[in-house]
């Protein structure tokens, strides 16, 4: 179990780092240019298909224009993820669904700890991902009415040339009293993040407790984020100059 669920999560990782370097180098001109503009815009959150695009699109015009400074510190990838994609992410929505069926057997204080503690695992979780990079193209699905619907899909395609391309849909879902739309799910070629999420914590959640698997999440979610290729790098060239030493 453990080893599919790693399989999974570098497959994900992969999807993501994927569909949003993207939006990251089509946008890296125009952030320079806008270098000393604000950053922050109001992405519309009335409309599903313009909500994902506009998140995307904000989170890595600020990437882009920070590049220098990330490069510098990795972890400040956290604190863009925090302020400019978090808002649109429903992630105590996220965090009761993976908790699933052992919602009963957990106390309202335990379920108060686990949420922001599952968040700042998000952010750790896309922060790391955000330091993988590739120039595939994406195709946003023509828009879809949504009117009524309380849950939508927004469709996406990675083209990857010379192997099939890779179809991903981000879940979106209508704040009933904010009547504003907010992710909570991505599902790649039919697989979803969420219910890969579910399914490694679920076990270890009925096992030890969700106190048990708020405080691993939290262990996780204070790592440092790390640049892997810029870690090979620097071990390599410690190995050779211990050899020549």
């Amino acid at each position: 179990m453990s080893k599919l669920m790693s399989k999974s999560n570098l497959f994900f990782s992969l999807v993501i780092s994927l569909l949003l370097s993207n939006n990251a180098i089509a946008n890296s001109e125009a952030a320079t240019e806008l270098s000393t503009e604000p950053t922050r815009q109001v992405v519309d959150q009335s409309n599903p298909y313009q909500m994902v695009r506009g998140a995307a699109e904000q989170t890595f015009k600020r990437f882009a224009r920070e590049q220098q400074a990330i490069q510098d510190n990795p972890n400040l990838l956290k604190d863009i993820v925090r302020e400019e994609l978090m808002p649109y992410i429903n992630y105590k929505y996220s965090a009761f669904k993976v908790i699933g069926k052992h919602l009963r057997k957990t106390t309202d204080a335990e379920r108060r700890a686990f949420v922001p503690v599952f968040r700042e695992y998000l952010v750790s979780s896309y922060a790391q991902v955000f330091t993988l990079y590739d120039n595939q193209a994406v195709e946003f699905s023509p828009e879809r009415s949504f009117a009524g619907k309380k849950i939508v899909a927004v469709n996406t395609r990675i083209i990857m040339v010379g192997r099939d391309n890779i179809d991903v849909a981000f879940k979106v879902r209508l704040n009933k009293k904010t009547k504003q739309w907010q992710a909570f799910d991505m599902v790649a070629e039919g697989i979803s993040l969420l219910d890969s999420k579910q399914a490694e914590l679920g076990s270890i959640i009925r096992q030890k407790g969700l106190p048990y698997v708020t405080e691993l999440l939290k262990s996780k979610s204070t790592r440092n984020i790390v640049f892997k290729n810029r870690a090979v790098k620097d071990e390599s060239s410690t190995e050779k100059n211990e050899q020549q030493g």
